[in-house]
């Protein structure tokens, strides 16, 4: 095998184990190694993701949270005196969380009254001036009338600013007063203390900078992470599945928001290029979350069809894994007791979107099958396709394992880690290909 091509493995496998946004799998279909031909195959559940291989469709990391919360932000120029809860307490509408030390608030509460009844004293002092003054323009001679008309109107000018000087003060009396009334501050939902932040008010940037944060208890919500290069995969509305990372449950959802405005600072990536790749925050609402439980991590993917109802029978698979040269007499390519042979399936319906066609009959999970393949013949030896890895590697065909400068065809891999095109795996200095060795781009 040339450069070029071991160039062009190693690279989609460096990208494949980087979890780019086009997963990309390397479906051996038949190598050559001393003794004759070999076939090399997977399982039926790796092939549709339902075993240790990777799936059709972009997974995402998520946990599960409770879908409403409930934060206070601490008024920093008064310094609590007592926090009544810890992290992890439950907690009830109204219950305390905690108390201002409130000498501050009766401290200006005092001087706040002493102003208001100093502004009271002025506002009647140019209320009386301006009496004196309407008084003395009766008596005066009409060239002095205009003078004296002025210095009314500088007067009531002035009475205007006191009144609202006064209601300004009123109000911060009423907000002192019902400060000092409310100095413990009460939850305003039932649920679950989240956090404490005792450092609330000296964080800055787009942390959460709230005091206290409540979770409602009961309804529950996924938190995902999405790296900003596969975010286009999701919309607002988005029908999702939900996979438990210890068994076989699901739970269905729809995605709520995808918060742009809020950067995850602790989950940056970095492309192949060096450059930094950051990650943002989605939510799903959950249809029933039965089983679960707050704070725990599961895999999140878009609902396109994969998952059907229990009820439904056969299994689904790739359309490129079934061979329909004769549309009335489909088959695949099935591993039995080490040997190559053509098994025939009984198909159903079609999913045109996934590219995937039930399979009624004739094929189950644990089965291996190969990738249809022109070399292929009944009769061939098979090998599991770890084996096909382990040869390359033994054989230097991987150099270092990673691609040298210029292995890559032109326009196969572009700026993101993209792949577009097809993959053109040529021959050179008369070393042609081995059979079977073909790189298969799937999209998210």
């Amino acid at each position: 095998m040339n450069k070029k091509v071991v160039g062009i493995i190693c690279a989609a496998a460096v990208l494949c184990a980087a979890g780019g946004a086009a997963a990309v799998h390397f479906l051996g279909r038949g190598g050559e190694e001393a003794g004759g031909a070999v076939a090399y195959v997977d399982t039926v559940a790796s092939w549709t993701g339902q075993g240790s291989g990777l799936g059709m469709v972009n997974r995402f990391s998520g946990v599960i949270e409770s879908q409403e919360t409930w934060s206070v932000n601490q008024n920093p120029e008064v310094e609590v005196e007592e926090i009544h809860v810890e992290v992890g307490d439950e907690v009830k509408e109204g219950d305390p969380l905690f108390t201002y030390n409130i000498e501050k608030y009766e401290s200006d509460l005092r001087q706040a009254e002493i102003d208001l009844e100093r502004m009271e004293n002025e506002e009647d002092s140019l209320e009386k001036t301006i009496a004196s003054l309407e008084k003395e323009k009766k008596k005066a001679s009409s060239s002095e009338q205009a003078n004296y008309t002025v210095q009314i109107q500088e007067q009531e000018l002035q009475l205007k600013q006191k009144a609202l000087d006064i209601q300004t003060k009123q109000l911060d009396i009423d907000k002192l007063k019902d400060n000092i009334e409310h100095a413990t501050v009460t939850s305003g939902l039932t649920g679950v203390v989240k956090s404490i932040n005792k450092n609330a008010g000296s964080s800055y940037g787009q942390e959460d900078n709230s005091f206290i944060t409540v979770m409602r208890t009961g309804a529950l919500r996924v938190k995902g992470s999405v790296n900003e290069q596969n975010i286009g995969d999701l919309s607002e509305g988005d029908a999702m599945l939900v996979h438990s990372r210890v068994d076989d449950q699901v739970w269905h959802g729809t995605i709520t928001g995808i918060d742009l405005e809020n950067r995850e600072s602790s989950r940056n990536y970095y492309d192949s290029d060096g450059a930094q790749s950051s990650s943002y925050p989605f939510y799903v609402n959950l249809d029933d979350g039965e089983g679960l439980m707050l704070g725990q991590h599961v895999y999140l993917e878009v609902d396109l069809g994969q998952e059907t109802e229990a009820a439904e029978e056969g299994l689904w698979l790739d359309e490129y894994l079934i061979d329909e040269t004769d549309p009335a007499k489909p088959f695949v390519w099935a591993d039995e007791g080490g040997k190559l042979k053509k098994r025939e399936i009984v198909l159903g319906e079609r999913r045109e979107e996934l590219m995937q066609v039930q399979v009624l009959s004739g094929l189950a999970l644990t089965d291996s099958i190969a990738v249809p393949d022109e070399t292929l013949k009944e009769g061939m030896k098979t090998a599991p396709m770890a084996e096909m890895y382990a040869a390359m590697e033994e054989g230097g065909m991987m150099e270092e394992g990673m691609p040298e400068e210029g292995m890559m065809e032109e326009g196969m891999v572009e700026e993101g880690g993209m792949m577009e095109g097809e993959a053109v795996m040529e021959e050179a200095e008369g070393a042609p290909v081995p059979a079977g060795i073909v790189p298969v781009f799937r999209f998210a």
